[in-house]
């Protein structure tokens, strides 16, 4: 069995281990190294398993510890070259980084497959991936302002998926943002409401997958009771039960456990 283990989902960090036997990949490191390792060893894991680290985008919450991570261990970045150019521009990864690029195909790391799908999101070459192992596939799909067919094509049939549940929309409204960020979330640009992403899950549980994280909560515009209440009711309209048809959970700000598939 696969594992996958979310250290961190939200505007203060992001980060999911996934390992399959002694092969892993990271998705994110938008926290600390030392957090990073703490995280991965109290999920099972461990750094030395890593193979290389796959980075969304370029943004802080999804990069923060990158830099430290390579420095500390000198792991490749898998990444589109958009994505690659701001990380170096931005000083987010030391100059003799080793990238692999995954602008046209997949790659192999040991046991684990990665190919990516692109998001709509205010940064260049924004992207989620699909993680294909010998017992299953896993699917992160975060940052994303609108679900586009290529999304859709990304997240079906995954047998587990981590789905942005960023924002209810009253709350962001009424909340205490300034208005231009407020645009900025509520844009195709942006991040995926609840109920645009409540939207997506007959379709997401049609194709098959039997694990959904909602992943990328707001603190100050959502909660995960809210989250997940949409999420229960969009499928209950499909006749689909969260813990009966499949396993419905939210992603926390820290670890968040570890899930099998």
């Amino acid at each position: 069995m696969a594992r996958f283990c979310p250290l961190a989902s939200g505007s203060g960090g992001n980060s999911t281990y996934i390992q399959s036997g002694r092969s892993a990949v990271l998705i994110d490191a938008g926290i600390p190294y030392k957090d990073l390792c703490e995280r991965i060893a109290a999920a099972g894991g461990s750094v030395a398993f890593i193979s290389a680290v796959a980075v969304t985008h370029s943004h802080g919450d999804h990069t923060a510890g990158l830099k430290a991570l390579i420095n500390n261990t000198g792991l490749p970045v898998y990444a589109t070259a958009g994505t690659a150019e701001e990380l170096i521009a931005e000083n987010k990864v030391p100059r003799d980084t080793k990238f692999v690029f995954c602008d046209e195909e997949s790659a192999e790391f040991g046991d684990i497959g990665i190919t990516r799908f692109p998001t709509s999101h205010d940064t260049k070459d924004s992207c989620g991936y699909r993680v294909n192992t010998p017992s299953g596939s896993c699917g992160i799909c975060t940052d994303l302002g609108v679900v586009t067919d290529a999304v859709r094509r990304g997240v079906a049939g995954c047998d587990l998926l981590l789905f942005e549940f960023n924002h209810d929309i009253d709350m962001l409204r009424r909340g205490p943002y300034p208005p231009h960020l407020k645009i900025r979330i509520l844009s195709d640009l942006g991040h995926l409401s609840n109920a645009s992403a409540a939207a997506e899950v007959p379709f997401i549980l049609s194709s098959g997958t039997k694990q959904l994280i909602l992943g990328h909560i707001s603190r100050q515009n959502n909660t995960p009771d809210i989250a997940l209440a949409a999420a229960r009711t969009a499928a209950m309209l499909t006749g689909a039960k969260a813990g009966e048809d499949f396993l419905l959970s939210a992603a926390k700000p820290g670890m968040s456990g570890v899930s099998v598939f």
